[in-house]
């Protein structure tokens, strides 16, 4: 998926339902799902309100699958972040952000604007043990027999 958007509220939940319909394609539980939407809202929120002062502008969502990830990138070629830019806000959605993903990273993009680089784990978690089921795994989890005794 890679798709521009009006950075205006309105294209808010456009650029969410492409991301999370991606997501579910892709397996995603619904824990994912939840937090997926959320990075994704919080991520074009600050677009849309921080990148562009007085002009207009677009903000560009791309976002894939690799394996059992999900890659997602929300952009803008805004002014890029800055401290104290008199808009109050900038720094609790990005809180949330990287508590929701895997990774998260954030860069001034070299043509100008910013780029949120979000990851996030797909899929049904795996357990410590993995799959394994022999061994001293099954021995430790099997319930006790009574085939063997130590009375004569």
């Amino acid at each position: 998926m890679n798709e521009s958007y009006p950075a205006v509220p309105a294209s808010l939940g456009r650029a969410r339902r492409a991301v999370s319909a991606l997501a579910v394609e892709a397996g995603a539980t619904g824990a994912q799902i939840d937090a997926i939407r959320l990075a994704t809202s919080e991520a074009l929120t600050n677009a849309i309100v921080h990148a562009y002062d007085h002009s207009s502008g677009e903000i560009h969502v791309t976002a894939g699958v690799v394996g059992d990830e999900l890659w997602l990138l929300v952009a803008d070629d805004g002014d890029g972040l800055r401290h104290g830019g008199g808009k109050s806000g900038l720094g609790l959605g990005l809180t949330l952000i990287a508590q929701a993903c895997e990774d998260l990273t954030i860069v001034k993009r070299s043509a100008g604007g910013t780029e949120v680089r979000m990851r996030f784990l797909l899929g049904a978690p795996v357990s410590p043990a993995g799959d394994q089921s022999r061994g001293s795994v099954a021995s430790a989890s099997s319930p006790a027999s009574s085939i063997f005794s130590t009375t004569r």
